[in-house]
């Protein structure tokens, strides 16, 4: 198509208009990830000036590959695992505006994905188990039984994902293990995608897991005391919450994010800043530490604390709803003399 036959639309329009149309196949945090990725395009744009997608092209878009590369929009440079994930969705983003006539159609085709090598793919943070730990300790001690201490306690515990924790509903849980062949305290995660907490694998992903009696009466203790009574806008009664309602993704990132920072916990920061005047203390950029982690890495830590215990394979992958593939691939952060001394206390003695 000529760019004489296109029409007019804004960047932060086709944004909308492409996560509208893409709602009823995309899980919530497949589309919370294309979102953010797409408004580091949009802010991009208004960067260079560019108020309508004809106006894009091929040098255009490399011009934004160097820039998010670079670490435009985060401040952080990207990996290029990262960096094609990124761009993957600007490629999926460009050919729908090529269907509405907002790009040329095979613009798309232009988008340059970088070639990821193998094991690239992997990333290499994680939180550590005995780190895991201590804040939790913090926690307990300092600032028992609120928000923070929540999340990332039933985030340990049980190994979710943030969709998960985020589904838990007040009647999920069985903290006194009474439900009928209970053995003892747990909590349901349940698919309910109609009312806004779809999870990853769909009704495959429903499970129950049991949780310690620690953990039990932790949340009886949020429930009766910091928990804000409300509902959220479908009526429903979350465990988590704000003042607002059900806790969004982003503010559990946050908790991840403000709680595994050394600072945080009164540490001596190991990368020489001064916390006067480090930006990575500030709402909304803790990220930016070094030292913090995300609920993907309270994961993989957790699936590396199972395996350094020896818990099966396959135990692991039920509670933590994930293929033993993509649990050795993508959690298990074991390092090669930990594997090696586990063979050898299994085969000591044969």
């Amino acid at each position: 198509m000529s760019s004489a036959n296109l029409e007019a639309l804004g960047p932060d329009e086709a944004r909308q208009l492409y996560l509208e149309a893409r709602q009823d196949e995309l899980t919530a945090d497949t589309r919370e990830g294309q979102d953010y990725r797409l408004r580091a395009f949009v802010a991009w744009c208004e960067e260079e000036g560019i108020e309508n997608m004809n106006d894009l092209n091929g040098r255009d878009l490399y011009k934004y590959r160097v820039w998010r590369r670079e670490g435009g929009y985060t401040g952080q440079e990207l990996r290029n695992v990262t960096l094609r994930g990124d761009l993957a969705t600007i490629r999926a983003f460009l050919r729908f505006c090529g269907e509405v006539d907002a790009v040329g159609e095979e613009l798309f085709t232009q988008v340059p994905l970088p070639q990821v090598s193998h094991g690239e793919d992997v990333s290499e943070t994680t939180l550590d188990p005995d780190r895991a730990k201590a804040i939790l300790d913090y926690l307990a001690q300092y600032h028992y039984a609120s928000r923070n201490h929540v999340v990332l306690l039933v985030l340990w515990n049980t190994g979710c994902r943030i969709g998960a924790l985020r589904a838990l509903d007040l009647r999920d849980l069985d903290l006194d293990g009474d439900r009928p062949n209970a053995g003892g305290p747990a909590v349901h995660f349940v698919h309910r995608p109609d009312t806004g907490t779809g999870l990853k694998n769909d009704e495959k992903s429903e499970r129950w897991n049991g949780i310690s009696e620690y953990v039990a009466g932790v949340l009886r203790d949020y429930l009766a005391g910091p928990r804000h009574e409300v509902e959220d806008d479908h009526g429903r009664e979350p465990l988590v919450t704000t003042r607002q309602g059900r806790i969004a993704r982003s503010t559990v990132r946050d908790v991840l994010y403000r709680v595994t920072r050394p600072c945080w916990l009164g540490e001596e920061c190991p990368h020489d800043r001064d916390p006067a005047e480090c930006v990575a203390t500030e709402t909304g950029k803790m990220s930016k530490c070094p030292s913090s982690r995300s609920p993907h890495d309270a994961r993989s830590g957790r699936v590396t604390a199972y395996r350094l215990a020896d818990v099966p394979r396959v135990v692991v992958s039920d509670r933590m709803d994930a293929s033993e593939r993509v649990l050795d691939k993508h959690y298990d952060r074991r390092s090669e003399r930990q594997r090696a001394e586990q063979r050898r206390e299994h085969l000591e003695g044969l």
